[in-house]
């Protein structure tokens, strides 16, 4: 058994389990009974697609995927600041 073929083993493993917690974080922002818990499964959601966009770009080697994980994390990082704030103050100008 090759490195390579372990590693796409390990990369296909990582993407199915990253897609399945997609799913539970997504059925938890549909259900979650406080918004607390929406905004928690909304910063979880992000993150898990993040580490997919890189999984992807780790088996195909495109560094288009890279690019799109940075984008994601920081978009993901400020609407989860503008939610918390949100729910702190009820506004998010001042």
């Amino acid at each position: 058994m090759s490195a390579g073929l372990i590693l796409q083993y390990a990369l296909s493993y990582a993407q199915i389990a990253l897609i399945l917690s997609i799913a539970m974080t997504c059925w938890r922002m549909l259900r979650g009974p406080r918004a607390q818990d929406r905004v928690l499964a909304i910063d979880t959601m992000y993150i898990n697609a993040m580490l997919l966009f890189l999984l992807i770009g780790m088996g195909n080697g495109n560094v288009f995927f890279f690019e799109s994980a940075l984008v994601i994390a920081i978009l993901g990082f400020v609407t989860t600041v503008c939610a918390a704030k949100f729910l702190m103050r009820g506004e998010v100008i001042e």
